[in-house]
This record gives structure tokens, sequence and C-alpha cells, in this order.
């Protein structure tokens, strides 16, 4: 997992930086990552975008409830055609999903929420909550206890 724990936090490192951080060869570095790659532990690549700098600095989850369980696969797919909406999620509780969402501005939300994602009556009610700060936000990062030393 120390190889993940790398990865994740330096995700450009050449294969000699990591091969020297885990103590390897430069190809026996490259032949562990290809297997954590094909075991499904990575499941991809991608340069971290601050939203802050793109001007969507608002942050903001929204509470879903739909009207019917029979609107969920129209829902979930005009969320995943947002490129506002972060995160979906399907949650336990009072509602139906969770949904994090980046914007640039209150005005923005508003739009976002009353033109896309309550466009037609699939659904019944929203709640946002708007992010004032995140001390907090990071890709996932296996503890060290966890699994092998892969």
């Amino acid at each position: 997992m120390r190889a993940l724990r790398l990865l994740v936090r330096q995700g450009r490192m050449t294969w000699a930086e990591l091969a020297q951080h885990l103590e390897l060869s430069a190809p026996a570095t490259a032949e562990r990552v290809r297997r954590l790659e094909e075991r499904g532990f990575i499941s991809g690549y991608g340069a971290l975008l601050d939203r802050n700098a793109l001007g969507y600095g608002l942050t903001a989850f929204v509470a879903v409830d739909l009207a019917s369980a029979s609107h969920r696969a129209s829902f979930l797919a005009r969320m995943s055609e947002l490129p506002e909406v972060l995160e979906c999620h399907h949650v336990t509780g009072d509602h139906d999903y969770l949904l994090k969402i980046a914007c640039r501005n209150p005005l923005h939300i508003d739009q976002l929420l009353n033109e896309q994602i309550k466009q037609n009556d699939e659904v019944a009610r929203t709640r946002t909550v708007i992010v004032l700060g995140s001390p907090k936000e990071s890709s996932f990062v296996p503890p060290n206890s966890v699994g092998t030393s892969t």
C-alpha cells in the first residue's frame, strides 16, 4: 500500500523516484504498479484542478428527494452530464441522493438547482448546504494498517 500512498500524494513521480522510495528497481516498481492497476486498486490518473483558480470556488452539498423511485435512471443520467456535479451519492436516511457541486456564486447555484437539477417533476425537493471552508479535502489514501506492503 506504500506505493498507492506515494502515487496519490505525488502522481507525477517517475518510476525511478518511486523505486527509490520503495527500495526497488525501476522495472520492479513499474511491474508492481501494473499489478495494482490490474487488480483495480488504481482506476485512473489525472490532474487535480484548483476550483478557486478556475472561478468555481463555491462548493455546496445538495440533498435530493426524488418524487418516485421510477425517476432514478433519468435523474442519474442528467447528473452524470452536469460538470458542476462533482459527486453523486445514493444515501440512507431522509434523502435519496447527496450531491457535491461546484459553482461560481450563489446565483449559479440557484440557476443550477432550478434549471438543471429540479428541471422536471422527478425531483420532489432539495436541501442545499453551502460550504464555508474545507479544512480537509483529499483523495483516499489507505491507512498504513490496510492490506499488504505493495
